[in-house]
């Protein structure tokens, strides 16, 4: 089933709580068919200065009364919840994943904003004693600009909007060209719920994000995506000294000891390579498996690849649907055949579903090595090399042995063994006989090395989203 007859699609960006009208748009492919099934505004980066000004104006006012803020963000959450029917076909359309996994992300969306509703932010008061007050607070930027992928369309908007919100800032959000249908629609479903100005919701292709980046009024830019746009962001913030918070690639790992039980982890393990079709950034991206079980491994992996339903997220039961556009539908064939070509072996998949759209066999490799390109980049597709070690030391050496450094997970028998392994990973997050475990609206996300700059998610996230002021002066005793 790949018609949208029966959803309510919406076509116009979100400006000052009404639509923001554009002379053009364009088109918006469902990675089930490679056609283009919608229309979506292509905002010009002249009328990012009527955007600006209006979250500029909104946040001389929201940024005063905190509780009224909480309030609204709860409110945005009951709001999402009675509507994710009609939102979740949207962003199962324009991104591929199944209806299943469309829902949860809106759920996902809806606890983020609870969450930042309801964290208390304690006073910092340094001193009040006789002679002297002292206090150090937390103020809102301004105005936010936020770029997201479209790999979680709403989920990672929402990592951005809810601490931005919770902390008095205002923000613009700019999802990709490729998913940009779900995020309108969340926008305007909100209008109301927060004052006109507060959230504000563009489209377009470049140089529309070059654009979000560079404008005077924001004071904060928030982006996630890939390392090489996020140098250019950071690049482009520069100018004016905007903050910065950036999450970006990850060539994850998992190291697997010998004294594992192969066919109890390898279920959760597979889940953490190929959830959305492998295109998350903290997915487990290549795994060191001991000698001693390497071959068990890759036969279970395997097994789970062969069992898995591929189909359109519209049918019921589809566990992973088409991979999201043709550029990384490409690169993901491209660096399956790189590795056959040198050796690799294809123990499940290994090929392109016939049929149209971006389907491609979830993919299990065998008899893989460092320096491949399958195991050095980053490949954010259904794909996993399966790498033997012998020496545990080894194995974390290898692991490390990577630009990135976003998350990493460690798998034993012994977890006590394996707590003590994990602080030898470079990289934000550790987990030990899961992956990504901690990936928690009050824990820290962020990368190490090129996976990133500062976090998101906890109170770590909104501090990001503020800046310090201190306040001295007589006791107030």
């Amino acid at each position: 089933m790949t018609s949208t007859d029966s959803l309510t699609l919406s076509t116009a960006a979100t400006s000052n709580g009404r639509d923001l009208l554009t002379a053009g748009t364009f088109g918006v492919i469902n990675p089930a068919t490679g056609e283009v099934f919608a229309q979506a505004p292509s905002v010009t980066p002249d009328q990012l200065d009527g955007v600006f000004a209006a979250a500029q104006n909104a946040y001389l006012s929201w940024r005063i009364d905190e509780q009224f803020r909480r309030d609204a963000l709860r409110l945005a959450a009951d709001v999402i919840e009675s509507r994710i029917s009609e939102l979740a076909p949207i962003l199962t359309f324009e991104q591929g994943k199944s209806l299943a996994d469309s829902t949860l992300e809106f759920h996902i969306a809806a606890t983020w904003l609870r969450y930042y509703a309801d964290l208390e932010i304690p006073r910092e008061i340094i001193r009040n004693d006789a002679e002297a007050f002292e206090e150090v607070t937390r103020r809102p930027l301004g105005v936010v600009s936020a770029i997201t992928p479209w790999n979680f369309p709403i989920t990672l908007a929402m990592w951005k909007i809810a601490p931005a919100l919770r902390a008095g800032n205002t923000i613009v959000v700019k999802p990709s060209p490729y998913t940009p249908l779900a995020t309108l629609a969340l926008a305007r479903i909100l209008r109301g719920t927060f004052p006109d100005g507060v959230l504000n919701v563009v489209t377009g292709p470049d140089p529309l994000g070059a654009t979000m980046v560079s404008h005077p009024i924001p004071r904060k830019v928030s982006f996630t995506g890939s390392t090489a746009v996020g140098r250019k962001v950071a690049l482009g913030a520069a100018d004016d000294l905007k903050r910065v918070t950036l999450e970006l690639g990850g060539n994850d790992p998992a190291v697997i000891l010998g004294d594992v039980d192969v066919e109890k982890i390898a279920p959760s393990l597979f889940r953490s390579a190929f959830t959305n079709n492998g295109q998350i950034c903290l997915a487990v991206k290549r795994v060191y498996a001991h000698e001693s079980i390497q071959p068990q491994l890759v036969e279970a992996l395997s097994e789970i690849a062969r069992s898995v339903k591929v189909d359109e997220g519209t049918v019921e039961g589809t566990d992973l649907g088409p991979i999201n556009n043709k550029p990384q539908f490409e690169r993901v064939k491209e660096l399956i055949a790189d590795a056959v070509s040198n050796g690799a072996r294809a123990t499940a998949g290994g090929k392109p579903i016939d049929r149209d759209g971006y389907f491609h066999q979830p993919t299990i490799l065998d008899q893989v090595n460092d320096g491949m390109r399958i195991v050095d980049e980053e490949q954010f597709g259904p794909v996993l090399p399966i790498i033997s070690f012998r020496d545990e030391a080894d194995a974390i050496v290898r692991a490390n042995r990577s630009e990135y450094g976003l998350t990493a997970s460690v798998w034993s028998g012994d977890a006590d063994h394996a707590a003590q392994l994990a602080p030898q990973f470079e990289a934000g997050q550790v987990s030990i006989n899961m992956h990504g475990g901690g990936v928690l609206p009050h824990l820290p996300f962020g990368g190490h090395k090129h996976s990133g700059i500062g976090v998101e998610n906890g109170p770590w996230g909104l501090h990001g989203f503020t800046e310090l002021q201190v306040i001295a002066g007589p006791s107030r005793q």
